[in-house]
């Protein structure tokens, strides 16, 4: 019986892993993804802690659309930038405290800066430093295919953009980094969850 108690305490502290999410300054399907987010964390709460990276412009951009209080009801912690090393995000990824980063939705700035290296920012530097150490980058970039497309803003009004040829092209050179893997839409993200965690069954 003591043994039983002792292994069940095993499981209950076991830790969980973590995995870092990212958000840039793009209004672009980020209320989507924060509601596929939001059902990720609940389906996983037992295995694994989300923690949400905001940058500069993306604390600017979440409470223009009011989502900054239900990111912090809804994850394990949220952090914002306050320079390139600082949360040393980096750092952990390096370390291995993390499974995989996952930024989306990733501006064109963002995208542009990844694909040539550029690590002046908390979510630039942190994929950069992490691929050197094989941890994968999940991107979500927010101008993936040219042409024309609508997006909300938080008024309800919608908005026409133009997709341009040079942000496609930057995509396309960002997907053919090693560890990078390119993601369309919010909906994707369900699939890297499950590639990498199981669900514990349910007794």
């Amino acid at each position: 019986m003591a043994m039983e108690v002792l292994m069940e305490n095993k499981k209950e502290k076991k830790e969980k892993r973590k995995v870092a999410w990212g958000i840039t300054g793009s209004g672009d399907r980020l209320v989507e993804t924060v509601e596929v987010m939001k059902e990720i964390r609940k389906q996983y709460k037992n295995e694994v802690d989300i923690v949400v990276y905001l940058s500069k412009a993306g604390d600017q951009v979440v409470k223009y659309y009011r989502l900054f209080n239900d990111l912090k009801e809804d994850f394990d912690r949220v952090q914002v930038e306050i320079n390139p090393n600082s949360p040393f995000l980096a750092g952990q990824l390096q370390l291995g405290k993390f499974d995989f980063l996952l930024i989306a939705p990733a501006t064109s700035n963002t995208v542009a800066k990844i694909s040539m290296g550029i690590a002046d920012s908390l979510l630039c530097n942190a994929s950069i430093m992490g691929l050197k150490a094989f941890v994968p980058s999940y991107i979500m970039p927010s101008d993936y295919e040219e042409g024309m497309i609508v997006t909300q803003l938080p008024n309800g009004r919608d908005m026409k953009l133009r997709i341009r040829k040079e942000e496609v092209e930057r995509v396309k050179k960002l997907a053919c980094m090693e560890d990078v893997i390119i993601l369309e839409k919010p909906e994707e993200i369900r699939q890297v969850f499950k590639k990498h965690f199981r669900l514990e069954k349910v007794q």
